[in-house]
């Protein structure tokens, strides 16, 4: 239940995302002037025949945030009962919605665009959030783990937070217009992500391998989107479709953007769960063979006991029917000549010749000893 409602909160979600790229590309962020209520409405109440222009944009992203919000409170109550880490993700998916809310209820009463630009970060770092409950929850997490270097769990770290600070990079070019510390960004995305994407492939684990090449694919599309993108902004270059492609190509950068983000934590998430799994076996496999140690040294120690037949303290106790004369003979003799082998260096067969230098007479007390 709790996967099957994490990726119905996270698919609510990106849908959201879109939402909220086309009231920020239409201008249509404060079409709607008032907050919580629309146009002195309860927002739930507001007649539909009245959302037209931007004023559906804004309206319909305000009933999805509702949805999404219902949706991670019930991911967190499911989660709760897994407990561990799936519960302490529950409760800040379900804290970073309720914060995502007032953000952007707080944009809209206050008009200030730092509010527009922590509101849309946050909305990505959330669905990246819902991205790895959706790995933890799923029955895959299961499958076994490859061995990934150190170096390559640290890349995949630093990938995720590179892909970040490019999505704030690019809150900045959409509402500031501050583009050049974005293609600052996206000359280390495009060097850091395929890095990191070829060493995943080379792995063969089962989940990070095929979600890597998934993620380079979006990588070309988000490149192309990228170019697109800037030209339909900062340039008098003719585009092919006119203002729905002008609006399609920002849109389209940003969900993409989303998923490149979500992509990049799920693998780190995976790989440093590898090494994590990796610790934890060789401590389990420590815990199994210490025990084992443990029973070999005992066994020893009475296959010792057992063999030491003629040793100092138990040599009466083994040969009861021998004088205390030839038990002296018997462990001076064992000092020198002992055979590691011999269990039974009293029995019928071999006592002649494991003891020659005792009297025949003394070996058939030995014989007569053990029978």
């Amino acid at each position: 239940m709790a996967r099957g409602l994490a990726i119905v909160t996270a698919a609510a979600t990106l849908v959201l995302i879109l939402f909220g790229g086309l009231v920020t590309n239409t201008g249509a962020a404060l079409a709607v002037p008032d907050w919580p209520t629309t146009f002195g409405y309860n927002m739930f109440l507001y007649p539909w025949s009245e959302m037209i222009g931007g004023i559906f944009y804004e309206h319909s992203h305000r009933l999805i945030g509702s949805v999404v919000g219902l949706l991670t409170l019930a991911l967190a109550a499911a989660l709760w009962r897994r407990g561990s880490t799936l519960r302490v993700l529950g409760v800040v998916a379900a804290l970073a919605v309720v914060v995502q809310g007032l953000l952007g209820g707080m944009r809209v009463v206050l008009r200030q665009d730092v509010l527009a630009i922590l509101h849309g970060c946050l909305a990505q770092a959330f669905f990246a959030l819902l991205a790895v409950i959706v790995l933890l929850t799923s029955a895959r997490t299961r499958a076994p783990l490859a061995r990934i270097e150190p170096s390559t769990r640290n890349l995949a770290l630093g990938a995720a937070a590179v892909a970040y600070v490019q999505i704030v990079l690019g809150a900045l070019v959409t509402h500031a217009g501050i583009v050049d510390h974005h293609l600052v960004g996206a000359f280390a995305v495009f060097v850091i992500v395929p890095m990191l994407t070829a060493r995943v492939r080379r792995s063969g684990d089962a989940v990070a391998a095929p979600l890597a090449s998934v993620l380079l694919a979006l990588l070309g599309v988000q490149l192309a989107l990228g170019v697109g993108t800037y030209l339909a902004r900062f340039s008098s270059m003719w585009i092919p479709g006119g203002q729905a492609t002008m609006l399609a190509l920002p849109v389209a950068h940003r969900l993409l953007a989303a998923l490149i983000l979500a992509a990049t934590a799920v693998l780190a998430v995976r790989l440093n769960a590898t090494a994590g799994s990796n610790r934890e076996s060789e401590l389990e496999s420590n815990r199994r063979l210490e025990p084992l140690d443990a029973r070999n040294r005992i066994g020893a120690s009475n296959r010792i006991n057992k063999l030491d037949q003629i040793g100092n303290t138990n040599a009466a106790a083994t040969y009861p029917s021998l004088s205390p004369t030839n038990r002296v003979d018997l462990r001076e003799f064992d000092t020198t000549s002992r055979r590691e082998p011999s269990l039974n260096p009293i029995g019928t067969t071999n006592a002649a010749a494991t003891y020659p230098s005792l009297s025949p007479t003394v070996r058939a007390g030995l014989r007569g000893s053990v029978k």
